[in-house]
């Protein structure tokens, strides 16, 4: 299935809310044609989640509409290969960190291809960049805002940047000075001095640097890979609403200490999401990696449909029902897709449909460009598809219908891409992978059986089926139908030939 590539996209502005400012600012590119941003990425110390999912899914949907809309970008994502959870998973498996992590930061892009989340223009490792890092340490020192403990750990010191707070929102007034906390790891409401480098302890993993044996602190790292990649002060910083405070309060803080520019002019940040009502957790039993969902039986496609369908500034309540409604919208849509590309139609064009589709459009791209309002985007698009379909029925749509209305739905799938079925791949690389992993026994018996038969097979049961129909042999037609449909193939009968799909 090939989607027609959009035309006649008229650059708009998007209106993105900046935690910064608190209000709906104008995205522009500082230099007027770049935009530079930066997007927390992956602490790889296991699989991904389909919390940490949502917020890589919002910043491809930030990034495919910038792109729809002709703006060149630039972006930068850091992935954290060494921190407390990796270093402790790491010595329980027996394996030096550099062991440890390639397999997860492996999956991690195999999952991200799943999701069809594009790739950033830059992935930065923290372990590729520690001199960078000690760098920002002596700058920092040099500047008066960082010192030396006695263990010989570097620690910011707060006092030193006036601003703290200024994301947040936080009133830090009551700081006690010079109080440290020694973790990085979730300090999620520290207001204290935090660590810049953690002197080394037996059998850590550590490098021996101008600053001391040891290895960074969690928040330095983004600092000082974001000023390698975009400079000293750039355009966007993205990330979920976990790492506002004190992750990317700590960012800004280090940052404008040495350089005394603004570190980012706007920053996103994507909320949590809930599980049936609640928070995600394995001791809830409501905690999913995205292959647990494809090993369930759902489609990648699915998975990516129902973690945009809610925009990034709301909290999305994930359950197995919306996760439904995303398969059913989907292949409402690749229905109607198929409909037109394989449809004739009389030349010509109606007036009611050119019509139709030109509002679609304009109302579509006016509600990505108010602040990435992913469910009102969608609303349009579906009613278009509804008055298509009317119009089909009742021999009113035309040649040129067809055009208007495929350069529309190739609008929409450079932003949401659900409609090209990419889903057989993700789901053969998970069945491969639960094999590998002893995991079998958690696969939905009906992906399995699903599986089991190849395209070509069922093509060629669907041709003999189409034989059997013309012999009048219904009774072996029918037989073929309930053993595909027990195999998750539905067949089709429709007006222009027989067509099948997998559930």
């Amino acid at each position: 299935m090939n989607v027609s590539k959009p035309t006649d996209l008229r650059p708009m502005p998007l209106r993105l809310f900046n935690t910064l400012t608190g209000q709906l600012d104008t995205l522009v590119p500082m230099d007027g044609a770049t935009l530079r941003m930066y997007a927390c990425g992956p602490t790889v110390y296991d699989y991904g989640h389909i919390g940490n999912f949502r917020t890589f899914l919002q910043i491809d949907v930030l990034r495919r509409f910038l792109e729809l809309t002709g703006m060149r970008i630039h972006h930068v994502m850091n992935i954290t290969d060494v921190d407390d959870k990796i270093i402790r998973n790491a010595a329980e498996a027996g394996i030096p960190i550099s062991e440890y992590t390639p397999r997860y930061v492996e999956a991690f892009f195999e999952d991200m291809d799943a999701l069809r989340i594009e790739r950033p223009e830059q992935i930065a490792r923290a372990t590729g960049h520690i001199p960078r890092m000690v760098e920002l340490v002596q700058k920092l020192a040099a500047a008066g805002a960082a010192y030396r403990a006695e263990d010989g750990s570097w620690y910011f010191r707060l006092s030193a940047f006036p601003a703290y707070g200024k994301l947040s929102k936080k009133d830090l007034s009551g700081m006690e000075d010079g109080a440290r906390v020694d973790v990085d790891e979730y300090e999620k409401d520290s207001a204290r001095d935090f660590a810049l480098w953690k002197a080394a302890k037996p059998g850590e993993t550590a490098w021996d640097t101008p600053i001391g044996r040891g290895r960074p602190g969690w928040h330095i790292e983004c600092s000082a890979m974001a000023m390698e990649y975009l400079g000293e002060s750039f355009d966007l910083h993205a990330g979920g609403e976990d790492l506002m405070f004190p992750h990317h309060e700590n960012e800004i803080a280090q940052s404008e200490s040495v350089t005394h520019k603004q570190f980012a002019r706007h920053w996103m940040h994507v909320r949590f999401l809930l599980v049936d009502g609640r928070k995600m957790s394995k001791s809830e039993g409501n905690f999913y990696t995205l292959r647990d969902l494809l090993l369930k039986g759902y489609k990648a496609s699915a998975i990516r449909l129902a973690l945009i369908s809610v925009p990034y500034r709301h909290q999305l309540n994930f359950t197995f029902d919306g996760l439904m409604e995303a398969t059913n919208a989907i292949e409402r849509l690749r229905t109607f897709h198929q409909r037109l590309v394989k449809g004739a139609f009389a030349a010509g064009e109606s007036p009611q449909i050119q019509e139709a589709a030109q509002r679609a459009q304009a109302d579509y791209l006016a509600a990505l460009g108010n602040d990435l309002n992913t469910a009102e985007a969608r609303a349009p698009i579906f009613e278009l598809i509804r008055s298509a379909n009317t119009a089909i029925d009742q021999g009113e749509f035309l040649a040129g219908d067809r055009d208007a209305i495929l350069a529309v739905l190739a609008s929409f799938d450079a932003v949401f891409d659900v409609i090209e079925d990419h889903d057989a791949e993700p789901t053969r690389k998970a069945l491969a992978w639960a094999e590998q992993a002893g995991r079998m026994a958690e696969v939905a018996p009906e992906l399995v059986a699903r599986q089991s038969l190849s395209d070509e097979a069922i093509d060629a049961l669907v041709a003999e089926r189409t034989l059997a129909k013309k012999q009048r042999n219904f009774a072996r037609a029918d037989q073929i139908r309930n053993e595909l449909a027990e195999k998750g193939i539905v067949i089709e009968d429709a007006k222009d030939g027989v067509r099948w799909k997998r559930k």
